[in-house]
């Protein structure tokens, strides 16, 4: 199938499927005499496995590492094992960091009774003077998409 068919099949961006190939997590397509990408039914295979393990929120090198053990599959699984283990607790750290910044959120938005003018408002006062290291905040990686 052309590239174009594989992004259909398995609702991904065609520029989203060159960047996988680029980063090596989709193996280069086989070549038409017209130069177009030939895809396969390995490669959605592998695909859905990437797009899934995104979905999970894992990073592109946790899934390099997941990939070459699909791709050693006589090896342990202890290793397989361990890349979860680790992406479980940056999970919880994250869930940690979410609800401290939840929290600092409602404490800015408690200070605004929503009858000021912008001017005289206390939660852009707020946000003016307290930068995420005064508050002791980080920001939360992967909460924007």
């Amino acid at each position: 199938m052309k590239i174009g068919e594989l992004a259909r099949a398995t609702s991904t961006a065609v520029e989203t499927i060159r960047y996988y190939e680029r980063e090596g997590l989709l193996p280069a397509a086989a070549r038409t005499d017209a130069n177009y990408r030939h895809y396969t039914e390995a490669h959605t295979r592998r695909l859905q496995f990437v797009r899934h393990c995104r979905s999970l929120d894992m990073s592109l090198q946790e899934i390099r590492t997941l990939l070459a053990f699909q791709d050693a599959p006589g090896g342990p699984c202890a290793g397989v094992n361990a890349v979860l283990d680790t992406h479980i607790d940056h999970v919880v750290k994250r869930i940690r960091e979410l609800r401290a910044l939840e929290k600092q959120l409602k404490d800015l938005r408690a200070l605004c009774e929503g009858t000021a003018d912008a001017e005289h408002c206390r939660i852009l006062d707020g946000l003016s003077h307290a930068g995420p290291a005064a508050a002791g905040a980080a920001h939360v990686q992967g909460a924007h998409r």
